[in-house]
């Protein structure tokens, strides 16, 4: 509505609108992911409120993952096809509607609706999709760097929000802990709607590091699902399609199926306190952006070969060494900063090489089937964690396995690596 305006504002003092969309979709991240912290912050609260096992939670957050995962490959065709705004907006109203529903939940069913359904729905249209989209679609030059930053906004949402609404939760109820996300998503709907845009082009600008307007080749009649189909008809073909999905399906049980649902509780099995847990979710979340940043800067100048076989070697060696840790202040602060600088590094990697091999209109698409392998392995530890919780009264043999499927993931890498599945483009 106000970017044409903005656009030529800016261009006056020499800034490109990519920034600002980048921005955007920065401040997306940031509430996206602080609204997906919010189950884990609702486990023990609800578990002690209506006397719910662990696994009745994290069922729907399990089903969630799963909704997000099943929807994540249209993201991509369906920003193709409706263009970013609207997709934002879509995913943005379902978020309201499941934060809304959530206040006042008292069944387990309910919490299969807006948890799993709602919240699903409305990751799974964004996912890492918008940030590879507007990372590829609106910059040329510090490509990798703009995904760095992006992917950073899941640790500032969770820097900046996880405390504060672990103290609501501890100090007032846990209702009043979704109102922060609830408003701030609201916030970047109305953002998108004034100021976003899909393509440089719409405001006659070429992309950040080109001189060029680039002009997307026209699209068919043919829907997202068809666009994001054939995408993936294409891809199966690429052997390295199947190394990324695997290893990114490690890379989302690893990460937030395992850390990101089941960290706060596994402190309280070791009497740390949901403040105090959450406060090293926040440690994490600041070294977690620098790495980001940081694995974003890497990917624009080394092999992301070997910088993806590094970061889940590492992640391997963190996770297996948390539970034997004292859990005093010392040992959950260093690892807090050593698994932070991990947590998401592998993003940047993993989207330059799926945007070497597909292109810049399919790259995007088909990182929305890799990113699916990552929520279904999210959706994977977070159920099967809380069951493994229930059953055994220990969340040991949890972090032991994850920790054995990162050294697989590493191996699977350097297998790849000196495999003939080289990096070319499908026919």
């Amino acid at each position: 509505m106000f970017a044409k305006t903005f656009a030529k504002k800016l261009e006056s003092f020499g800034i490109h609108y990519g920034w600002v969309i980048a921005f955007l979709a920065f401040l997306t991240t940031v509430f996206s992911s602080a609204t997906l912290s919010i189950p884990q912050l609702m486990i023990l609260p609800l578990t002690e409120t209506f006397n719910w096992k662990i696994s009745d939670v994290t069922l729907s957050i399990a089903v969630m993952y799963i909704v997000l995962a099943s929807i994540a490959p249209f993201g991509g065709a369906l920003m193709l096809r409706l263009g970013l705004p609207k997709v934002v907006i879509i995913s943005i109203s379902f978020t309201i509607v499941g934060l809304t529903t959530m206040i006042f939940s008292s069944e387990t069913w309910h919490l299969l609706f807006n948890i799993g359904l709602c919240l699903g729905v409305a990751s799974g249209i964004l996912g890492l999709g918008l940030n590879a989209t507007v990372a590829t679609r609106w910059f040329v030059a510090k490509r990798g760097l703009v995904v760095g930053i992006l992917t950073g906004g899941f640790a500032a949402g969770q820097l900046i929000f996880l405390p504060f609404m672990a103290w609501i939760v501890s100090n007032f109820n846990w209702q009043m802990a979704i109102v922060p996300c609830l408003v701030g998503s609201t916030l970047c709907g109305i953002f998108f709607l004034l100021f976003g845009r899909s393509w440089p082009h719409e405001l006659d600008i070429a992309p950040f590091g080109e001189t060029k307007l680039y002009f997307p080749p026209a699209l068919d009649k043919k829907g997202a699902i068809h666009i994001s189909i054939s995408a993936l008809v294409g891809a199966v073909r690429h052997p390295s399609f199947w190394m990324l999905a695997i290893t990114f399906f490690i890379c989302g049980l690893t990460s937030t199926g395992i850390v990101g649902q089941h960290f706060i509780p596994f402190c309280a099995d070791n009497n740390v306190g949901i403040i105090a847990a959450s406060s090293y979710l926040a440690v994490m979340g600041v070294f977690n952006f620098i790495g980001t940043m940081s694995s974003g800067w890497l990917s624009d100048r080394y092999d992301n070969y070997n910088l993806l076989f590094l970061y889940y070697g590492l992640r391997g060696v963190s996770l297996i060494f948390l539970p034997y840790s004292d859990f005093d202040i010392f040992a959950l602060t260093l690892w807090a900063m050593f698994f932070g600088l991990d947590y998401i590094a592998t993003v940047p990697p993993t989207v330059k090489l799926t945007g070497r091999a597909f292109g810049v209109v399919g790259g995007p698409v088909v990182f929305g089937w890799i990113f699916s392998a990552h929520q279904f392995g999210s959706a994977l530890a977070a159920y099967g964690a809380g069951l493994s919780r229930d059953s055994l009264l220990s969340y040991l043999p949890a972090f032991i396995v994850a920790g054995l499927f990162c050294f697989f993931a590493s191996i699977l890498i350097l297998f790849f690596k000196f495999s003939k599945a080289v990096w070319t483009k499908p026919a």
